[in-house]
């Protein structure tokens, strides 16, 4: 822990050789005192870092210094390598500590360097979790499995039992699956693994648990965890081929774009009910999925086909009536 720790007091010294006691312990999250004893083992060591008394006094590392800190261990290359987790799946999966470590040291690196800090990295962010989604402080659903000891019994390469509930079913059922990885999309985590010769998404908050078996996982020439995936996500967002047609309020185009994504077919032709409404169509694997236009509450109508129409119909009479009468006491 305390070799960690002095190498962590090393990173940030080479990014700002100047540094008061009470920011790196506050960096650190250690006391001062702490911090003094580090520098003093530092210093024991040949490290060319030394305290200084006084208003502008602090801990400071001798600029002429180039120390090569820039050197990765498996961990840490493992944790660059999934860099566009967030920090709470980072976390989930085990590397969240490794991550700060291996950026630290890049940061350590490049601060070496001549010049202000020309890297992408300064005028790019990437965040990947999706609008809306609570904030990391805020209790979520866990994964009923630990996912870091998951991620690390796939290293393994075998088969896997698990114990797994299928979306909109009241039980879980235990069967036999062929594992090629873990993806992170949009704040959950899923398995990605053939189920019977086919590949199949299993969202882990709704696997109760797992076993690791004795015989090697078979996976299907040539594939790999970025193709499954891809042929997953494509399978999941196709659009379908029921065509629905819908009015809906011209100021509401931007949100119905944002919203239906890949689903909207068309977009944007004026509607002869009068000013202020579009006609747009939109494309569904079956009649009953036209539901996820109710989001639009009064700002959608949909015209056709038939069958759509009346799923809608249905569904906003049932809300009609159960919204009609005093709530139950």
């Amino acid at each position: 822990m305390k070799s960690s720790r002095l190498l962590s007091l090393l990173l940030l010294l080479q990014v700002r050789p100047h540094m008061t006691t009470g920011e790196i312990a506050a960096r650190l999250e250690v006391s001062t005192r702490t911090v003094l004893r580090d520098v003093e083992a530092l210093s024991a060591a040949g490290v060319p870092v030394f305290t200084q008394q006084g208003r502008n006094g602090g801990v400071i590392l001798l600029r002429s210094a180039r120390l090569n800190l820039s050197h990765l261990d498996p961990a840490e290359l493992d944790a660059l390598g999934v860099a566009g987790l967030d920090e709470t799946q980072r976390a989930r999966i085990g590397l969240a500590a490794a991550f700060g470590r291996a950026t630290s040291k890049v940061d350590a690196r490049r601060a070496t360097g001549p010049g202000p800090d020309r890297s992408l990295a300064a005028v790019v962010l990437v965040d990947n979790a999706p609008w809306f989604a609570p904030d990391s402080e805020t209790k979520v659903e866990p994964e009923s499995v630990d996912v870091a000891a998951l991620a690390v019994d796939l290293l393994a390469g075998r088969r896997l039992a698990i114990t797994y509930r299928s979306s909109g079913q009241s039980r879980a059922r235990r069967r036999t699956v062929d594992p090629c990885g873990l993806v992170a999309k949009a704040g959950q985590w899923y398995l990605v693994a053939d189920s019977g010769g086919e590949p199949r998404l299993f969202n882990l908050r709704r696997m109760l648990r797992y076993s690791v078996g004795d015989a090697p996982a078979r996976r299907r020439a040539g594939a790999t965890l970025a193709s499954e995936w891809d042929a997953l996500r494509r399978r999941t967002e196709a659009s379908g081929d029921v065509v629905v047609t819908a009015r809906v309020r011209t100021s509401r185009i931007d949100m119905a774009t944002r919203i239906l994504g890949g689903r909207l077919d068309f977009v944007g032709v004026p509607d002869s009910a009068g000013p202020g409404w579009s006609l747009v169509t939109v494309r569904y694997r079956e009649y009953d999925a036209v539901r996820h236009l109710l989001q639009f509450g009064e700002n959608i109508e949909v015209l056709e086909p038939a069958p759509a129409r009346e799923v809608m119909e249905a569904v906003a009479r049932d809300l009609a009536e159960r919204h009609g009468a005093s709530p139950p006491a």
